[in-house]
């Protein structure tokens, strides 16, 4: 499909792809993963012997939307589920710019705000 927007999912060792033909269709998908990535369980802290992670500082979950050119896509930004269950919204590639969310905003609001989709 072309002119179409990727979305990826990235959850532990599972990769989920799909592709949409509209922002507003990938906006859905996304919300959708979202919402159950977020209903899962917190995690527990990982101890190692010289530091140890808190759930707030753990990736369980990545989301990521791109598109609608394939080779250099004009759109790459995301979503990243933290251990606690909190989702923090991001643009970028190499370098990711982290998107400050309002009061009572979701990420994905946030995320929509910032890339101006309806």
């Amino acid at each position: 499909m072309a002119g179409s927007y990727r979305l990826l999912v990235r959850e532990g060792p599972r990769v989920t792809r799909a592709r949409h033909g509209s922002l507003e269709a990938a906006f859905e998908d996304l919300a959708a993963h979202l919402s159950r990535l977020s209903e899962q369980s917190p995690r527990k802290p990982i101890e190692l012997p010289t530091r140890s992670f808190e759930p707030i500082a753990q990736v369980v979950a990545r989301a990521e939307l791109s598109g609608p050119q394939r080779l250099l896509p004009r759109l790459r930004a995301g979503i990243d589920v933290r251990g606690d269950g909190s989702a923090e919204a991001w643009t970028g590639r190499a370098s990711r710019q982290v998107i400050e969310q309002e009061d009572g905003e979701s990420a994905v609001a946030a995320l929509r705000r910032v890339l101006g989709a309806p």
